[in-house]
């Protein structure tokens, strides 16, 4: 099995609650689910973590450079379109890395239009919902092969 590592940003917790018109009505732990069981017929383990707090999210990323993750998959919510420190910390790891939205960020203000993380990522999955979790675990797959 290998271990792909899932970050969740600010506001990501209340998935389900918040804003269902645009993020939808699945829950954060809904998602987590549905990951495990693909990853449980794709020979893939996923560790999740969620956090509100930019330096818990830059060190996990940076735990990528010790333990043995195979990929990250993050989606840092806000972060993504501000944080500096986000995209230094994932410039300096050497796995694979998908970044992950559920709405469609073209198509809504326009300051959530630019990415930070889209600059450091392998690829960037966005606008299908709670589906672009499992859209992107099948894309790490791939690149993991």
């Amino acid at each position: 099995m290998k271990k792909v590592l899932v970050i969740n940003g600010p506001n990501l917790n209340l998935l389900g609650k918040r804003e269902v018109e645009i993020y939808g009505k699945t829950s954060l732990k809904e998602i987590e689910s549905n990951l495990i069981k693909f990853g449980k017929n794709n020979t893939l383990e996923f560790i999740f973590k969620q956090s509100n707090e930019e330096s818990k999210i830059i060190d996990w990323i940076q735990d990528c450079m010790q333990d043995d993750y195979s990929g990250l998959l993050i989606n840092a919510g806000a972060y993504t379109h501000t944080s500096i420190g986000i995209f230094d910390a994932l410039k300096a790891i050497k796995i694979p890395i998908i970044e992950i939205h559920l709405s469609n960020i073209h198509k809504r203000e326009e300051f959530r239009k630019k990415s930070y993380i889209s600059e450091v990522a392998n690829g960037v999955i966005f606008g299908f919902g709670s589906y672009s979790y499992i859209l992107a675990a099948k894309a790490m797959k791939n690149l993991l092969k």
